[in-house]
């Protein structure tokens, strides 16, 4: 009796996989996105997933080689920042990010400054033509005899360009729109993104080629495909801002190469994406004092940014009031306001809250907790706060201020920016001309409104 062929479904937005139909992913919960799979596509499935896996002997780690890394510059401060320090030979790279953020626009610059150092850099791409390109080109000032373009989005073509010049880096852009003669299925299918980023990966590794892959990415802001994308690639990063807003910023979220604690802030001009030079004064208004705005001083990587936390506190028209957090995380807004209930006896349960950073950058760390609180409290007794003194600390459920890690090197950037008063829960190890009041508790805010 022949025996039964197996039937594999998957979903076309994240991967996931299932033996029957689905109306609705389980994963992304995304609807009517399965597809069967025929023999061939499962075949490529097996063949991919068995070479990620592949296994060897086992090696004493005392009897294995280190490898040595090098790397080159992009000609990029901030691209180099965020990858550790330089391009690595044979990485792949994989960058994500909203429409209109400037994926393209920074990888064609990057290339025109890597083609200005005599290495041959080829930009492939799916969605423009070669003129597109060369008109951005112009206004990016990328024209070198080192860069190539190829408007092209079957991937053998590709293979085949790749064979006849000695590149030391490709980018393509995008991944979704490049597909295989050898699959069936359409352009930015999951077994086509999937077939494609394993080609180029072996190609990366076997030639020595740096390559980035630009992504898209879903309604979610996750980059759209089989979360082994992620598996297989060195390195991950994601494109955040608003498009409407001149600064941008290049979140390291996977780096096989370097940390991933490290951002880049990039500034959005006639020229292009460019890094930015003066970013200390770009997220903060040091206008006068208004009430529900305080700053506080937060680390991204080993840069420390001066904040401005926003706070509107409105009587409420409903029987729930709102709370509502943007670059801040909800939860903890929430817990901070209970706390300020039960430690200060604010009647915040008949107000809306509104918690806004301002920038659009997202605040990943609890060192803005003292911030906030002082932003909430002076909008609420709208009573302005001085743009000169700065609020530092997290706070614990228990209405204690704790310390922040770093607490000198952020003093320094707050004394750097004219700010002469800073309220955290510890002095300095160091000498410096800003005055620090430590305080230990959340109840002790009160003396200063």
């Amino acid at each position: 009796m022949a025996k039964k062929k197996r039937s594999l479904f998957e979903c076309q937005h994240c991967g996931e996989q299932a033996t029957k139909w689905l109306g609705k992913c389980p994963n992304c919960g995304s609807w009517d996105s399965f597809i069967e799979l025929n023999e061939e596509q499962q075949e490529v499935l097996k063949k991919t997933t068995k070479l990620i896996s592949t296994t060897s002997k086992a090696k004493s780690i005392t009897q294995v080689k280190q490898d040595d890394i090098t790397r080159f510059t992009s000609n990029n401060s901030e691209f180099d920042l965020v990858l550790g320090g330089g391009i690595v030979p044979g990485s792949l790279t994989l960058i994500g990010g909203s429409p209109g953020v400037g994926k393209s626009t920074l990888l064609l610059k990057v290339a025109g400054n890597i083609a200005q150092c005599n290495k041959k850099v080829l930009y492939v791409s799916g969605e423009e033509s070669a003129g597109q390109i060369k008109l951005r080109a112009n206004r990016l000032e990328a024209n070198h005899d080192d860069l190539y373009l190829l408007s092209e989005i079957k991937l053998e073509e590709i293979m085949d360009e790749l064979l006849r010049e000695n590149y030391e880096v490709v980018i393509i852009d995008s991944i979704q729109t490049i597909y295989s003669a050898a699959l069936t299925s359409a352009p930015g299918s999951v077994s086509q993104v999937r077939e494609i980023t394993f080609e180029l990966m072996r190609k990366a590794k076997d030639t020595d080629i740096a390559m980035f892959i630009i992504g898209h990415i879903t309604k979610d802001g996750a980059i759209a495909g089989p979360r082994v994308l992620e598996h297989m690639v060195d390195t991950v990063l994601y494109f955040e801002g608003d498009a409407s807003k001149e600064i941008r910023m290049l979140r390291g979220f996977k780096n096989r190469f370097g940390s991933t604690s490290e951002i880049g802030i990039f500034e959005m001009t006639n020229e292009g994406l460019v890094s930015a030079k003066d970013i200390a004064s770009k997220f903060f208004d040091k206008s006068k004092p208004q009430s529900g705005s305080a700053l506080t001083v937060a680390m991204e990587g080993s840069r420390a940014l001066i904040l401005e936390v926003q706070a509107l506190v409105t009587e409420s028209t409903h029987p729930n009031p709102k709370r509502s957090a943007t670059g801040f995380d909800a939860n903890r807004l929430n817990m901070l306001l209970a706390l300020l209930e039960k430690k200060i006896d604010l009647p915040l349960n008949h107000y809306d809250v509104f918690v806004n950073i301002s920038g659009g950058i997202r605040i990943k760390e609890s060192s803005a907790d003292l911030a906030v609180i002082a932003s909430i409290i002076s909008s609420f007794r709208d009573r302005p706060l001085s743009k000169e003194s700065a609020f530092i600390g997290e706070v614990s459920l228990t209405g204690e201020i704790k310390d922040v890690y770093s607490i000198d090197m952020r003093l320094k950037e707050a004394q750097a920016q004219g700010i002469k008063k800073a309220i955290c829960a510890q002095k300095p190890s160091t000498k410096l001309e800003i005055k620090v009041f430590a305080v230990d508790e959340v109840t002790k805010m009160l003396e200063l409104f």
